[in-house]
């Protein structure tokens, strides 16, 4: 009897010849350093303004009675719209870094802080871990990357969309809700969580469990010490602090590939880099180079601004500020409506493939 292969959604046995712009490696070497003092800034302003903000929210939320009316509603949905537009932060933009393991010299800071993120967010870094070192192996490449599928689509005419970035979606929220739970019982659905988390590896499977069971326990247990403690409208301050005004996380981490082209071997033609000020840059932990970040994943998000210096020259223009930015996204979601067999091709030189052979990138471990 003639046998069939059933091939698997996605392949593990690949391996990409990348093109890197080379860098001289005692530059690419200091580049690399970690840097403690700019780690412990940018962890201890980012995740203090997260506190500062629900401080904020929830005083407003205090003052609100029957002499305050006319003023304390609308202080209190200003504060909850500030507050929240960081939540998007706090969860895998955060997570990202502190998995790169290049925000602190130490290993275990690194590690700390990024369960400290993932608690406040619900973010499910066991999976992510796993599914995003598969993303820099095989970046938007249809047969190896579940992460970032080209290409990408959305909608612009759903209310839905829009009540979810600039103020609160509670469907979404209880589809978050719902998939932790699904998690917490060691239910996992969907053909990239089944790759990432094979079956097969029941030590990482028990890992993502019990982290799901974490979330669920402790965020119980903290909204169960609000109540009883006579303070229960923390629970929307803390408990569900990053699950509204998605708004400036949308614009910043939306141009990372969209528009661009799957299965090339080239950084240059599948990730985005824009450039902006300084406040959505801290926010968003300087990913909006995020074609450097490609590139040379070892490099720490304060030093990318070096990095595009380095090797601007063999790039393609990045636009400034998001407004720019969207603008072109905008324009090229336009062409792709119009004509489906649209692509964007980034200007750039021609890759130096021997210059860049000589200079692999070296390992984040």
């Amino acid at each position: 009897m003639e046998s069939t292969t059933i091939k698997e959604p996605f392949a593990s046995d690949f391996k990409i010849d990348w093109y890197r712009t080379p860098v001289d490696r005692d530059t690419l070497a200091a580049l690399m350093k970690r840097n403690d003092v700019r780690g412990w800034i940018q962890t201890v302003c980012h995740l203090g303004l997260f506190f500062v903000t629900g401080g904020l929210a929830y005083l407003a939320y205090l003052n609100i009675d029957g002499a305050n009316w006319p003023w304390s509603v609308p202080l209190l949905l200003a504060a909850l719209f500030v507050h929240g537009t960081i939540g998007p932060f706090m969860g895998l933009i955060a997570v990202h870094e502190l998995q790169h393991r290049t925000v602190f010299r130490s290993k275990a800071l690194n590690a700390f802080f990024e369960k400290v993120y993932a608690f406040i967010s619900w973010s499910d870094y066991i999976w992510y871990q796993e599914s995003h070192a598969i993303h820099h192996q095989a970046t938007c490449h249809g047969d190896y990357d579940g992460e970032v599928p080209l290409p990408i689509r959305f909608s612009l005419r759903r209310w839905r969309f829009w009540v979810g970035i600039l103020a609160w979606d509670p469907q979404a929220t209880w589809q978050r809700l719902k998939l932790v739970w699904r998690h917490a019982k060691g239910e996992i659905r969907g053909d990239w969580y089944n790759h990432v988390l094979p079956e097969s590896n029941a030590t990482l499977r028990r890992r993502h469990r019990n982290w799901a069971r974490t979330l669920l326990v402790g965020h119980a247990l903290l909204a169960l010490l609000f109540i009883l403690s006579g303070h229960a409208f923390l629970i929307v301050v803390f408990t569900f602090g990053t699950f509204y005004c998605a708004w400036l996380g949308l614009l910043c981490g939306r141009p990372q590939h969209y528009g661009l082209n799957p299965d090339i071997a080239d950084f240059r033609q599948n990730t985005r880099t824009f450039t902006c000020s300084w406040l959505p840059a801290f926010y968003y932990w300087n990913m909006q180079y995020h074609l450097e970040h490609h590139m040379y994943p070892a490099v720490p998000f304060y030093n990318l601004p070096k990095l595009r210096r380095a090797i601007e020259h063999d790039l393609p223009p990045a636009s400034h500020g998001l407004v720019a930015t969207w603008r072109e996204l905008l324009e090229l979601r336009r062409k792709c409506i119009a004509d489906p067999t649209y692509r964007f091709v980034p200007e750039c030189p021609p890759p130096r493939r021997e210059a860049a052979q000589s200079n692999p990138e070296p390992s984040t471990a």
